[in-house]
C-alpha cells in the first residue's frame, strides 16, 4: 500500500479506470475523497498513475514496505511530500 495525498488529477484518473474514490457511498460509510485527503492505494494503481504522469504525492513514512515489491524506492522518493 502506498499512502498518498489525493489530487484532482489522480481522482479523475482513478474514476476513469473504474475506481471512483470521489463519490460518497453512505451505505459503506465512505464520504468520498477530495483533493488533499490522504488515502492508501494499491501499489500497482499508484505505479499506473505514476507512469501516466498523475500519481498523487507519496507520504513515505506511512507507506508499507511491501510497496517496494512493485515500485522502485527512487520513484516513491521523488514523489514524496515535502516536510
Amino acid at each position: 500500500m502506498v499512502c498518498a495525498e489525493m489530487t484532482e488529477e489522480f481522482l479523475l484518473f482513478s474514476k476513469q479506470r473504474g475506481n471512483d474514490l470521489s463519490t460518497p457511498r453512505p451505505e459503506f460509510r465512505f464520504p468520498g475523497l477530495v483533493p488533499g485527503n490522504r488515502w492508501c492505494l494499491c501499489a500497482l494503481r499508484w505505479k499506473e498513475a505514476f507512469d501516466a504522469g498523475v500519481a498523487p504525492t507519496v507520504i513515505l513514512e506511512c507507506t508499507h514496505v511491501n510497496a517496494l515489491k512493485y515500485i522502485d524506492l527512487k520513484y516513491l522518493m521523488i514523489s514524496q511530500a515535502a516536510g
